[in-house]
């Protein structure tokens, strides 16, 4: 086993780290990030996601073939969005209780952050186990952070709509017609091969992971 593991190379090595821990991290926090927002809606009223069969933490029904597929080859996937009817809201509270179905995904995510801090703290743990437990504490962190920039279709544009003045939400509500655009402009690479995406959340991911004591 020691010699296998000294002849492969760089490469090899981060190819089985991305395949040993990064996409069982992806898989779990994503699943747990669609849950929480088919579960806040159903609490508030759209029960869409539960006659769906996507208020569940099987992993299965939120994965998307072709976004599992991409996140094995190009280290870029994506899971099935869970199906929210904001007209099950009332009428009178359908932009706040959106923005809090918004905001449950990316919170759930910090929220494990924040259990995996606290193990880790307490149990002082280290080798392969610190391995899995710090990349899943940093893909949860990542996860959360790429869902709050506040262009859609991710989270934070939601809920940012769900704080504006009515006044001002129409405008703000059609920016989605170029969430296109707005996806490709902020996650494909510009400077020196890093995308805005990158540059976000790299050094808002990097200084919480050190504050916690990773």
């Amino acid at each position: 086993m020691l010699y296998l593991l000294m002849t492969l190379t760089p490469d090899s090595l981060q190819t089985i780290y991305w395949i040993v821990f990064a996409v069982p991290s992806l898989l779990l926090a994503s699943t747990v990030h669609e849950y929480a927002h088919g579960y806040m809606a159903n609490k508030l009223g759209d029960p869409t996601a539960k006659l769906s069969g996507r208020l569940t933490l099987n992993p299965f029904p939120h994965i998307d073939p072709v976004g599992a597929i991409c996140m094995i080859l190009f280290k870029f996937g994506w899971s099935k969005p869970v199906p929210i009817d904001e007209r099950n809201f009332p009428y009178e509270k359908r932009t706040t209780y959106t923005a809090l179905t918004a905001l449950a995904g990316p919170l759930s995510n910090f929220i494990l952050f924040l259990i995996i801090a606290l193990v880790n703290k307490l149990l002082f743990i280290d080798g392969l186990l610190f391995l899995g437990l710090y990349t899943f504490a940093q893909t949860n962190l990542v996860l959360a952070v790429f869902n709050l920039i506040p262009i859609p279709p991710l989270d934070g544009h939601k809920i940012i709509r769900g704080i504006l003045p009515k006044s001002l939400q129409y405008y703000w509500e059609s920016l989605e017609r170029y969430q296109f655009i707005l996806i490709i402009i902020l996650i494909v690479p510009f400077f020196n091969s890093t995308s805005f995406a990158s540059l976000i959340i790299s050094n808002v991911v990097t200084k919480l992971l050190v504050f916690f004591g990773f």
